[in-house]
């Protein structure tokens, strides 16, 4: 069923890992499956049995030439850095090469209590995996650099999170597991060669294009590159009102991608502060503080790239610094070109930033729902008449009545014609999101009712965003007051 395995990683020094097999599981069923990432994968579906793949995905066995392995890493979480962290109930079984040529990682999470568990169970609880099949599934469908979810399978344990629930294994897609936190495990322990390996490893495999020239400057560019991929994928978070929620040095991947949906969201209600994880409350890790803190982690990448930027500390320091002093200039580039095509704008203009803060400061202050509200404008690009939908969504209507008329003016600095504008805006406004409390309700109902219909419908929805869904538009709407999911936790 699975295709051949490649096994870069385990094949990297042993100090990298820990060789891990999953551990069995006494009732696998197999409650979720992604058949067109599996076929991309290169999958042999001719004989697709679900029982049969329940016990691949569950890991009771384990595919020919796998070496299942628990990978080592560090990380700063919450601020406060845990020099030995590592997958503590994820096994990587290797990598396969996708019908595109491009390798990916096959992960179980959930798979066990790995040498790395640090007192944990090793188990994952359903919620935790359904939220992370849905969301990361509609990321990708978005169009944002994401981790995948290929299948997902209950086990016939309960596992203990507050209360007993139903155990669940995510097979999860990765360019790689490799994060910021993997470059600080072994530059904590002084282990410059395992840096070294680590980087010309991530070199190969996600940025072969660097020059080959002279050490430091090669990786220098190791870190411009990674920034750039942060800053692009940070932008099209903020893009679509996203909240990552544990934006930990751990969770941080050097391949670009998102990874780690713990206690993320999307926003509904407009708000910069917004928080959506139960243990953030601070804070840190709010909507608006996002591009501040991949900056931050980005500088914790540098501290462990230092001794091979220059033998030279104080130089090297000097050019690292220098390097990441221009973030917040890429982050914004990125971030205006986002902004720009949701507003239907090809040229750049000097004026668009201060139109598209004043948007925001309207949506702000009149409570306005994010996804609606740039979902709706994509429609008043050709037609008058919707601009009363849109308008009705403020608390303030006069003011995004005004901001209305700025719009327009600046339109008519474009060349395109409306319907070619609309066009390019639905497909930079999605119509429908994973909302908090679908989510909820679908992995309520899959927990306490043994019902996937919920999830098998959102996960539907989720995956074609950009799309009119008739008989679909409750899916849309934001949450009722009393439908409101505010707290989002860890668990896979």
């Amino acid at each position: 069923m699975f295709p051949p395995f490649t096994l870069r990683y385990a094949h990297l020094p042993a100090r990298f890992y820990e060789s891990f097999k999953p551990v069995p599981v006494p009732d696998p069923r197999l409650v979720a499956f992604n058949k067109p990432l599996a076929e991309a994968l290169g999958f042999d579906l001719v004989n697709f049995d679900a029982e049969e793949a329940a016990v691949w995905f569950s890991g009771n066995v384990v595919p020919q030439g796998a070496e299942p392995l628990a990978q080592a890493y560090a990380g700063h979480q919450f601020g406060g850095f845990v020099p030995r962290l590592g997958d503590g109930r994820a096994v990587l079984l290797g990598e396969v090469t996708g019908r595109d040529g491009k390798l990916r990682d096959i992960q179980l999470k959930g798979a066990g209590r790995t040498p790395f568990s640090r007192g944990g169970d090793g188990r994952a609880p359903l919620g935790p995996v359904l939220r992370e099949y849905l969301v990361s599934e509609a990321m990708h469908a978005m169009g944002i650099p994401s981790t995948r979810a290929l299948a997902a399978v209950t086990t016939g344990e309960r596992v203990v999170r507050g209360l007993p629930e139903p155990g669940a294994i995510l097979t999860r897609v990765a360019s790689s597991h490799i994060r910021v936190g993997t470059f600080q495990y072994f530059a904590a322990r002084g282990d410059i060669e395992g840096v070294r390996e680590l980087a010309e490893h991530v070199i190969e495999r996600h940025y072969p294009e660097l020059d080959a020239g002279q050490e430091g400057e090669r990786y220098l560019s190791l870190l411009e590159a990674v920034m750039a991929r942060q800053a692009a994928l940070i932008a099209k978070w903020m893009g679509v009102g996203f909240i990552h929620g544990v934006m930990n040095t751990d969770n941080t991947a050097v391949s670009g991608e998102t990874i780690d949906f713990g206690p993320c969201a999307f926003m509904e209600q407009y708000e910069p502060q917004t928080v959506f994880s139960s243990i953030d409350e601070g804070g840190r890790y709010a909507y608006a503080n996002q591009p501040r803190i991949a900056q931050w982690n980005l500088a914790r990448l540098a501290e462990t790239l230092l001794p091979l930027i220059d033998d030279d500390a104080d130089e090297a320091v000097a050019q690292a610094t220098e390097l990441l002093q221009r973030f917040p200039e890429r982050y914004e580039a990125e971030w205006l070109a986002v902004m720009r095509a949701k507003l239907g704008l090809e040229q750049a203009l000097p004026e668009d930033e201060a139109l598209i803060e004043a948007l925001l400061t309207a949506m702000q202050r009149g409570h306005a729902d994010f996804t609606l509200t740039f979902r709706r404008l994509a429609d008043v690009a050709v037609s008058a008449e919707a601009k009363a939908g849109l308008v009705a969504l403020f608390e303030r209507p006069e003011e995004m009545s005004a901001w209305l008329a700025d719009w327009e003016e600046r339109l008519d600095k474009e060349s395109c014609t409306a319907g070619e504008r609309a066009k390019r805006m639905r497909q930079a406004n999605p119509a429908f999101i994973p909302r908090n409390h679908r989510v909820q309700q679908a992995i309520t109902a899959a927990m306490e009712e043994n019902d996937y219909s919920l999830f098998e419908t959102l996960l539907e929805v989720v995956t074609h965003p950009f799309d009119d869904q008739p008989g679909r538009e409750e899916y849309s709407r934001p949450a009722e007051p009393s439908e409101q999911v505010f707290r989002t936790f860890c668990g896979t």
